[in-house]
């Protein structure tokens, strides 16, 4: 079964692609929040299919079709351990202050989310550097 939610008329295409953030205040009383707000906070989802209906979004201040979504699988990185493919792990910023490390955005960045669980799909089979000595693999996950 397809997530859907709803997004402004004006990024409403198939292919493109957004990070939810979430509700906000004026969400509350809106009527269509139980189908708009289905989605995970701070994950990237891509647009499948666009439904003809519109309605009205007080937050866009226009209307709103309403979309078919999936989860874009994003580059993250975890300990070499918990690396298989089909598991599912929870993944949050590690607290490391190596900005020179190539990986530290997939590993402690700010567009992690302190702590989600995802589902992995691919395990690149290199290990991934880490200036602080950590076992890391680099996965792709939804």
């Amino acid at each position: 079964m397809a997530e859907i939610t709803l997004i402004g008329v004006g990024e409403a295409r198939e292919g493109a692609e957004f990070v939810y953030s979430g509700g906000a205040p004026v969400c509350r009383n809106c009527p269509y929040r139980h189908a708009c707000l289905t989605l995970d906070p701070g994950r990237r989802y891509a647009v499948t299919k666009v439904r003809p209906v519109t309605h009205p979004c007080a937050l866009q201040e226009t209307e709103a079709h309403v979309v078919e979504v999936r989860p874009v699988p994003r580059p993250l990185l975890v300990d070499a351990g918990s690396a298989l493919v089909g598991s599912s792990v929870d993944v949050g910023r590690y607290p490391c202050r190596r900005l020179d490390c190539p990986n530290w955005w997939d590993c402690a960045g700010p567009s992690l989310p302190p702590k989600q669980r995802y589902r992995i799909e691919k395990v690149d089979p290199a290990p991934a550097e880490c200036r602080i000595g950590r076992s890391l693999k680099r996965i792709h996950a939804v």
